[in-house]
């Protein structure tokens, strides 16, 4: 009899710490994508603040996204947003009135993409949100988002002002990384199969001739590649550039027909690193170009 109650009350224990474990704990502070995210977390060191991340998924965009119900729980949980901004989280629109908001792309100059669909036939012009790809705005994000943090949470000004200070030296390193390895470049035109890198290619003095973006029932048309191999072959260029989550198809039969390479970049969007990602995009450039 005692062996069974003894079970019994191991079962129950069992089962109650497992349904414990099983609930999602409240953050302090949500933010949407890796690189606010990071930046938030890494702002937050040492505070005893709790930051998760929205947007998980591997993408290389947030075009027709939409929340989850874990991620709008713990969005409604949190005492503060930290988001991207530049339109890029419009499909929060709702979900964000009345919340206590940070707002990294604050004083950053926008640029305005060009969309080219399938064979030109929505063709239309928006604001480019993909500021993180420029290391010098990605210190303007870490910036906003420290005082936006102060401001939240002033007991904490020291702690994230001395992380900001560690952040955007490591931004700045990043910076002066890519100068050092992307200056010397005499061949410096891009061809890429995402429409995000005008940041970068600002950034570093690049040149984009062209950005596909290619999305389904919207792939790139036979007229468009035509145009696309001529372009390579009247201007020299050695390589193509897709994108990590993105579709290669057609330029891999660009990189047949004219003998460019095939490399690919990342957005930086998703993953696990941000420096990571830009490293690599940096150090890959480098190579596809020299």
């Amino acid at each position: 009899m005692k062996t069974t109650s003894l079970i019994l009350i191991c079962a129950m224990a069992l089962m109650l710490f497992s349904g414990c474990g099983g609930q999602q704990a409240d953050f302090d502070i949500a933010a949407t994508t890796l690189p606010v995210y990071q930046f938030t977390s890494m702002l937050c060191q040492g505070t005893g603040l709790t930051v998760t991340r929205l947007v998980t998924e591997s993408v290389s965009c947030l075009h027709d996204y939409s929340l989850n119900v874990r991620q709008v729980k713990a969005a409604e949980a949190a005492e503060l947003i930290v988001i991207n901004g530049a339109g890029l989280e419009d499909f929060m629109e709702d979900l964000l009135e009345g919340k206590q908001t940070i707002v990294a792309s604050k004083d950053v100059p926008l640029l305005e993409n060009c969309h080219d669909h399938g064979d030109h036939e929505d063709h239309h012009h928006e604001a480019d949100s993909h500021i993180w790809l420029s290391p010098a705005n990605a210190m303007v994000m870490v910036t906003n988002i420290m005082e936006g943090l102060v401001a939240a949470y002033p007991e904490h000004t020291e702690k994230l002002q001395w992380n900001g200070i560690l952040l955007l030296t490591k931004l700045k390193m990043l910076l002066d990384y890519g100068n050092q390895q992307l200056s010397p470049l005499k061949n410096r035109k891009l061809l890429t199969f995402h429409d995000g890198f005008g940041y970068f290619a600002q950034c570093f003095d690049l040149h984009i001739v062209a950005a596909v973006e290619e999305e389904a029932g919207a792939e790139t048309s036979a007229r468009q590649l035509v145009n696309l191999i001529e372009l390579v072959q009247q201007l020299h260029i050695p390589a193509v550039f897709t994108e990590t989550n993105g579709s290669d198809a057609s330029a891999k039969v660009i990189c047949a027909e004219t003998g460019a390479g095939l490399y690919t970049l990342d957005m930086a969007i998703s993953g696990e690193d941000y420096f990571t990602a830009m490293y690599h995009n940096i150090d890959t450039i480098r190579e596809a170009l020299a």
